[in-house]
């Protein structure tokens, strides 16, 4: 079975079925007992069974399996190698294989099958092969059903989280030859207005992270305009002072009084040369041959904001091997400051930023015994230069396997 016959299957079958057709495919060529897809939840922190179409309850809350270190749905999601294990169902003794499903760094879930023995080197590479047509399945069907959506969600939505989720890009990691950026996001128990964005072109890459003044449904409606408002500017080719000027003309005609604060930033993919936009937000953190600092750029006003309206676009000093964290405030008050960020970011330093970023946030909210008062957002940035174009950009992972902070191990700073 190769990659084009597998995407060729799935494309046949409605979208809904489509993992059925696979699930079909391995059974049939490699003699699989069963073929479960467990797909990533929105905070990366569990995965969620999907079973057949005719099986996935949507009335009901997904079902959630934590994924603890030393697992094997963890480290397969962390490393992006596969693993393979000999179980026991009842009578008989099987062997689990777990695969990556995995495109360009976004971590999309797990293939699981049961095998009858253990795998030769080219059933692993088939098992591998429609492990990432998988990938490709799901981004291509994804927008035509909820399916997908359900099994992301293991608790409700509240409609403010609903319209921010929507915001969000629709996969929150990349992996690109030149760099890797992912984001994550910890809606507050009311939530907040943060977003982060991204988007590559043919030269830049361009960010953003975003705070809406306000919780619930008003702050979601603020961002919607914010992020509305800096898409529509960058789509049509804006630089960055413009796209910043676009967006505070659009808080101050139709925010009601609301305002925001952000940082965009947009790197050269020919020569590096980095460009930034400060509006009234936290600096962000940089760590170089592993020492980290905080970057002090001129503040301007926030979006929406009375008073002087000229947005400064400054240049930033990024080089390669560089790690970039932009936040927002919720990764700073109350009790987050038992959280030392510029350590902690020391300690997950050969972690793919997607594993990164989470563990940044999981600290956040641990530290907050579980109810933040604000959202806490991250992007995580590793700039590898111009000189990398034939890199490996397929999935992401941190090779090295270095030990990574559990969510429920030590995370705040030595007194």
């Amino acid at each position: 079975m190769s990659l084009a016959g597998t995407l060729e299957a799935a494309e046949a079958a409605a979208p809904v079925e489509s993992l059925d057709v696979v699930a079909g495919m391995l059974r049939e060529n490699l003699g699989a007992a069963s073929v479960s897809f467990l797909m990533t939840d929105f905070t990366g922190s569990s995965v969620v069974r999907l079973g057949t179409a005719g099986s996935v309850d949507t009335d009901e809350p997904a079902r959630r399996i934590p994924l603890l270190r030393g697992t094997p749905y963890d480290d397969v999601i962390r490393t992006q190698r596969p693993s393979v294990e000999s179980v026991s169902q009842g009578q008989a003794s099987l062997v689990r294989v777990v695969a990556p499903v995995t495109n360009r760094g976004d971590a999309i879930g797990l293939l699981e099958l049961f095998l009858p023995g253990a795998p030769d080197a080219e059933m692993m590479r088939e098992i591998g092969e429609t492990a990432h047509a998988l990938a490709y399945i799901v981004i291509a069907n994804r927008s035509f059903t909820d399916v997908y959506q359900w099994g992301r969600r293991t608790t409700p939505l509240s409609l403010a989280a609903e319209i921010q989720h929507r915001l969000l890009p629709a996969s929150l990691a990349c992996e690109a030859a030149q760099f890797a950026v992912a984001g994550a996001l910890e809606p507050a128990d009311h939530v907040g207005g943060d977003t982060f964005d991204y988007v590559i072109d043919r030269d830049t890459v361009q960010l953003s992270v975003t705070d809406a003044m306000g919780h619930d449904v008003d702050a979601a409606l603020l961002a919607t305009l914010l992020v509305g408002a800096l898409r529509r500017a960058r789509r049509a080719g804006a630089d960055l002072a413009e796209q910043a000027r676009q967006a505070d003309q659009a808080m101050h005609d139709h925010g009601h009084k609301g305002y925001a604060t952000g940082q965009l930033l947009r790197i050269s993919l020919l020569d590096g040369t980095t460009e930034f936009v400060n509006a009234g937000h936290p600096w962000p953190l940089r760590m170089r041959n592993g020492l980290v600092e905080e970057i002090t750029p001129t503040v301007d006003t926030p979006f929406g904001f009375p008073g002087p309206r000229t947005y400064r676009v400054q240049s930033l000093d990024l080089r390669p091997g560089d790690r970039l964290v932009m936040l927002t405030d919720g990764m700073l008050e109350r009790n987050a400051h038992s959280v030392d960020l510029p350590e902690l970011m020391v300690r997950t330093r050969v972690l793919h930023p997607r594993e990164a970023a989470r563990t940044l946030i999981a600290a956040i909210v641990d530290a907050n015994d579980g109810h933040l008062q604000d959202d806490a957002t991250v992007m995580c940035l590793d700039w590898h230069g111009v000189t990398h174009s034939r890199r490996d950009a397929a999935t992401g992972a941190d090779l090295a396997d270095a030990s990574r902070p559990s969510r429920t191990g030590p995370t705040r700073a030595a007194p």
